[in-house]
C-alpha cells in the first residue's frame, strides 16, 4: 500500500516537472479562505486564458520545482498555494490572478516563472500591469505613424506655399 502511494507521489512529480518545465509563465498565490464559489470563478477566468490551475501539495511541487531547475521557486511553497501555469500567454496568468487578488483580498500572488526565469512577487506585479498585447499594438501603430503623418502635414504646407 505504501508502496502505491509513492509511486503516485513520483508520478505525480514528474508530471508536474514536465509542465514546469514547458510552460511559459508560473504563477504561485495563496487563496488561504477563499470559497469554493470564489476559487471556481477564479479558475474559469484562468481557463477561459488557456491557463491551467492546479493544486498540489508542497512537498510535491517543491520536489518538480527543483527537478525543473526553479531552486528558488521551490523555497517559496509554505502554506496553501496553487499554481496558474500557461503554456502560450506570458501576461494572462499573472494579470488575471492580480486583478482577482484587488476584488478578493485573500488571494495574493506568491512567486513564479516568467519564460525560464524566476520572478519575484515585484516582477509579476509588474507583469501584471502591462498593458493588454492589443494596446501594445496600437500604441506601437500610433508610434510608427506619428511621424509619417507629420511629414505629411509639412509636405502638405510646403506644397500649399508654392
Amino acid at each position: 500500500m505504501q508502496k502505491a502511494s509513492i509511486e503516485r507521489k513520483a508520478e505525480a512529480v514528474a508530471d508536474l516537472t514536465e509542465k514546469l518545465s514547458r510552460a511559459t509563465t508560473v504563477v504561485a498565490f495563496e487563496y488561504p479562505g477563499l470559497t469554493v464559489e470564489k476559487f471556481t470563478k477564479l479558475r474559469s477566468q484562468l481557463r477561459e486564458a488557456n491557463c491551467e490551475v492546479t493544486v498540489y501539495k508542497n512537498n510535491i511541487t517543491r520536489r518538480a520545482s527543483i527537478a525543473a531547475g526553479y531552486e528558488a521557486l521551490a523555497d517559496t511553497f509554505v502554506g496553501a498555494k496553487a499554481l496558474a501555469i500557461s503554456y502560450d500567454d506570458v501576461i494572462a496568468p499573472a494579470k488575471i490572478v492580480y486583478d482577482f487578488a484587488k476584488e478578493s483580498k485573500v488571494v495574493k500572488l506568491s512567486a513564479g516563472i516568467v519564460e525560464g526565469k524566476f520572478a519575484n512577487l515585484d516582477m509579476l506585479n509588474e507583469l501584471a500591469t502591462l498593458p493588454s498585447r492589443e494596446t501594445l499594438l496600437t500604441m506601437l501603430a500610433v508610434g510608427l505613424l506619428t511621424p509619417i503623418r507629420e511629414l505629411a502635414v509639412g509636405l502638405n504646407m510646403i506644397s500649399e506655399e508654392a
